[in-house]
């Protein structure tokens, strides 16, 4: 009977996790690099705005691909909390969210890492900021969610 409730709660709490950072590490692949991207965003931006410039074009790219890191990784700061959190019914600490902020930046350092192998892809700290960044901003967003749900 323990098992079972140990397996439903994997699945329910960290198999998500575990889902989300197979999926950063698969946007980390060369399939996802800047020149393949670039190529459907470029596609997509004159299509809506045909007077953009090739440098207008770049830049929107590239902010694009750095708020993407913030998103992937404000996603798993979330779902690092959730797992963490478990059932648990108490209130918000700053435990629980110290940790999932550790374990973001040890899962974006690693990514970069990574990246660092894939022949179309660079590893930069900045990315790795950027995706901390994203981490402590799901932290204060379920900070403010607890304190504003109460009202």
């Amino acid at each position: 009977m323990k098992v079972k409730i140990i397996f439903k709660n994997f699945v329910k709490y960290y198999l998500p996790v575990i889902f989300w950072m197979g999926f950063i590490f698969w946007l980390s692949t060369e399939t996802f690099s800047s020149p393949k991207t670039f190529s459907f965003m470029e596609t997509a931006l004159r299509f809506f705005f045909p007077e953009i410039s090739p440098r207008e074009a770049d830049l929107i790219h590239a902010m694009i691909r750095k708020s993407g890191h913030v998103m992937e990784y404000f996603i798993l700061g979330l779902l690092l909390l959730r797992a963490f959190r478990g059932g648990s019914i108490g209130p918000w600490n700053w435990r629980r969210s110290f940790f999932a902020v550790i374990l973001v930046a040890l899962c974006a350092a690693g990514d970069e890492f990574h990246q660092s192998f894939v022949s179309t892809r660079t590893a930069s700290v900045v990315d790795v900021v950027l995706d901390i960044a994203g981490g402590v901003l799901a932290q204060f967003a379920i900070i403010f969610w607890h304190r504003y749900r109460k009202k």
